[in-house]
C-alpha cells in the first residue's frame, strides 16, 4: 500500500510516542491523526505533573516537534465513544491505536472511604493543575491531613500542601487554586505507607525537594530505619535511605509544619459519622512470601482530610474488550483480543491502557516502540485498503457536528496562557474552563 492512515486515540505521552514511532516508520509510509477529547495535548504531562516541576514539563517540548510533523495531525476536543466510534474509526482509518491512559484512582476498600473529607489524590492534582473536568475545591479549614501511598504523586500532594504559597505562585498554578492554598490551616501532614522505607517507591529526587522544604519538618521513626539490610538494595534505594536517615535526625522545630512518615503502617478505617474526623491504621510486618499482614496494633491518627494515591486505573472503553481485574485492555504485545484471545485487526493498545499504570514518562517510549512495530508488519503485509483522506475526515466530523480545536488552534490556547503569565510575571496562567478552551481553540474572540 502506497501510504496508510492511522488514528491515535489519546494525546498524552503513549499517544505522542506512537505517532512519532509511526511517523518515522520505515516499511510503511504512515499519516497519523492524533485525537484527544480535550482541546489540548499531552495529557498527564499538562495536567499530572506538579506545577512546581517545571523541569519535568520540558519534555512538552519535544512533544511539540511530534506536533509539527506534517504527517501527524493533532484533532482536539474529539470524544471517542461520543463524537466518534470504532465503526466510524475502522471505515476512515487503516489501523487504530488507543492510548486514552488511567486516570481513574484505586479506593482503598476500608470503611469511611465515602465520607466527606476522604478523596483521590487524582482530585486535588486536577483541581491545582488547572484541568477543565475538576469542578472540586478541598476543604483545608482542618489542620491535620492524612495522605496514603508511598509514591512520588502522595509526595506531590504532601509538597503542595505545606509548601510556601509564594514559592507556588510563580509556578502556572491557577490563581483560584493560590487563594485557597493561601487560606489553608494544615499545620501536619501524615504519609502512610504499608511497607517499609526501603519498599518505597519515591524517587530521590522528590525525597530531597521534601527535605529542603522551608519551615516544613519531616518525621521519622528512627526505628525503621534501623533494621534495613542493604546489601542487595538497588543503588537507587541506598540513596533513598539516606535521605530517610537524614530526615530521622533532623531538628525539629515547633513552629514549623510537620510531615509525618509512617512506614510499616496499613489504612483500615477512616473514622467519623459522615465527616471525617480520623483515620485508623494498623501495624504491618513481611510475611513468609514478602508480602505484609497486620499485627493487630492499631494507631489512630485524628485528621480532617484524607487523600488516597494508591494507584491508577483505566475506565474500559466502547466497544473494546476490557480486563477487569488488570485494569487493561487485553492484547499482546500491543494488539488487542477479544474475548477468546484472538487478535482483532489492525486495532491496537499503547501506554498505560495496554500495560497498566507503571513507569515513568520515558517508559511509555518504549511501550509505543514495541506496538509501532506490530502495526507496521501488520500494514506492510496487508492488502490495500481505502482509508479516507484528511479531507473527507475533516467533512465527516463537521457533519457530525464536532468542534475540533486543531493544532492551529492549540497554538492560540498556548499563546493566550503565554500572554496571561506574562502580565504576572509567570511563565503561563491556564486557560481552565470548557468554554475559554472552546472559544480560544476555534479562534473566538476574547
Amino acid at each position: 500500500m502506497d501510504k496508510a492512515r492511522v488514528a491515535v486515540i489519546g494525546a498524552g505521552p503513549g499517544g505522542l510516542f506512537a505517532a512519532e514511532e509511526l511517523s518515522r516508520a520505515s516499511k510503511v509510509a504512515v499519516e497519523v491523526d492524533l485525537f484527544d477529547r480535550l482541546p489540548t495535548p499531552y495529557g498527564l504531562v499538562r495536567y499530572g505533573v506538579a506545577p512546581d516541576h517545571p523541569r519535568i514539563k520540558s519534555v512538552i517540548r519535544g512533544f511539540e516537534g511530534i506536533l509539527e510533523n506534517p504527517t501527524v495531525r493533532f484533532l482536539g476536543h474529539v470524544e471517542y465513544g461520543s463524537d466518534i466510534d470504532l465503526d466510524w474509526l475502522s471505515r476512515h482509518y487503516d489501523a487504530v491505536v488507543f492510548s486514552t491512559g488511567a486516570a481513574n484512582a484505586r479506593k482503598m476498600g476500608i470503611a469511611g472511604e465515602e465520607f466527606d473529607g476522604s478523596i483521590a489524590a487524582t482530585q486535588l492534582v486536577s483541581w491545582y493543575s488547572g484541568h477543565p473536568d475538576s469542578s472540586f475545591e478541598p476543604r483545608l479549614s482542618g489542620s491535620a491531613v492524612a495522605v496514603v501511598g508511598a509514591g512520588n504523586v502522595a509526595l506531590d500532594v504532601t509538597r503542595i500542601l505545606t509548601k510556601s504559597v509564594d514559592e507556588l505562585a510563580a509556578t502556572d498554578m491557577p490563581d483560584e487554586v493560590l487563594a485557597v492554598l493561601r487560606g489553608s490551616g494544615v499545620r501536619e501532614v501524615h504519609v502512610v505507607c504499608r511497607r517499609g522505607p526501603e519498599h518505597a517507591k519515591f524517587t530521590t529526587k522528590e525525597l530531597r525537594e521534601l527535605r529542603d522544604l522551608d519551615e516544613v519538618d519531616v518525621i521519622i521513626d528512627p526505628a525503621d530505619l534501623s533494621r534495613i539490610d542493604e546489601t542487595d538494595l538497588p543503588r537507587a534505594t541506598i540513596a533513598n535511605l539516606k535521605v530517610f536517615r537524614e530526615m530521622a535526625h533532623a531538628v525539629r522545630r515547633p513552629d514549623h509544619k510537620t510531615v509525618h512518615l509512617h512506614f510499616w503502617r496499613k489504612p483500615v478505617e477512616i473514622t467519623g459519622e459522615t465527616q471525617v474526623t480520623g483515620l485508623r491504621v494498623e501495624r504491618t510486618v513481611p510475611d513468609a512470601d514478602g508480602a505484609v499482614i497486620g499485627t493487630g496494633e492499631r494507631e489512630h491518627l485524628p485528621v480532617q482530610l484524607v487523600i488516597r494515591s494508591v494507584g491508577y486505573r483505566s475506565d474500559p472503553l466502547p466497544e473494546l474488550p476490557f480486563d477487569s481485574h488488570r485494569g487493561v485492555v487485553p492484547n499482546r504485545d500491543g494488539r488487542v483480543l477479544d474475548t477468546g484471545g484472538k487478535v482483532i485487526p489492525f486495532t491496537y493498545v499503547a501506554g498505560w491502557l495496554k500495560r497498566g499504570p507503571s513507569g515513568v514518562i520515558g517508559t511509555n517510549r518504549m511501550c509505543s516502540e514495541q506496538t509501532v512495530e506490530q502495526i507496521v508488519d501488520d500494514l506492510a503485509a496487508a492488502e490495500p485498503r481505502r482509508s479516507a483522506d484528511a479531507v473527507t475526515v475533516n467533512q465527516s466530523l463537521r457533519e457530525r457536528t464536532v468542534c475540533v480545536v486543531d493544532y492551529e488552534g492549540w497554538r492560540r490556547i498556548n499563546a493566550t496562557e503565554i500572554e496571561r503569565g506574562s502580565q504576572s510575571g509567570r511563565e503561563r496562567v491556564k486557560v481552565t474552563d470548557w468554554p475559554s478552551l472552546r472559544a480560544v481553540g476555534v479562534g473566538v474572540p476574547q
